[in-house]
């Protein structure tokens, strides 16, 4: 059985360009969307990450604030700054970058974030939909590597997949 290389730069390049035109529509139609991302800590992969999805953003018309805080923030903050992403009606999603310092819950800080503006399928809500097999919002790495497959038209079913990379 033949490998199948694929150029994932080149299906990224063209993803972005279709995610850039649907940003424009919107737009258009005089909403800017938005994604509020909050970094607790300085976590060095987080903190690569966080400012990743700014610059992502911005290259494709998507507005992305980052939200800094210090990693001894108190967990109350955390979720009062939830909230209020939660109550903004132009912040259009909303992610909060992992790991969080030990003091904080996780689950707690995931519950706390409206289903509606969740981008990760992070909440109770949208993971219950997607273990149920309702893939009402799927996560984004795993949707990226099924949009990919698509994309490649390659189907894995009954297949042993190895996927390399950084």
């Amino acid at each position: 059985m033949a490998a199948t290389i694929i150029d994932g730069k080149a299906l990224a390049a063209q993803i972005k360009e279709e995610v850039k035109a649907k940003a424009e529509n919107f737009r258009k139609e005089g909403i800017i969307p938005k994604l509020a991302v909050l970094l607790v800590g300085d976590d060095p992969a987080s903190v690569f990450y966080a400012r990743s999805k700014v610059k992502m953003g911005a290259g494709i018309g998507i507005d992305v604030e980052l939200i800094e805080k210090p990693a001894d923030t108190p967990e109350g903050e955390v979720l009062k700054i939830i909230e209020e992403l939660n109550n903004n009606p132009y912040v259009h999603g909303i992610m909060v970058e992992l790991p969080l310092p030990k003091h904080i819950n996780k689950d707690r800080v995931m519950s706390h974030i409206h289903y509606l503006k969740d981008v990760d399928a992070v909440t109770p809500m949208n993971r219950g939909y997607l273990l149920s097999g309702e893939e009402k919002l799927v996560p984004a790495t795993p949707l990226s590597c099924i949009e990919i497959l698509k994309r490649m038209n390659i189907d894995i079913v009954g297949k042993r997949v190895c996927i390399i990379g950084r």
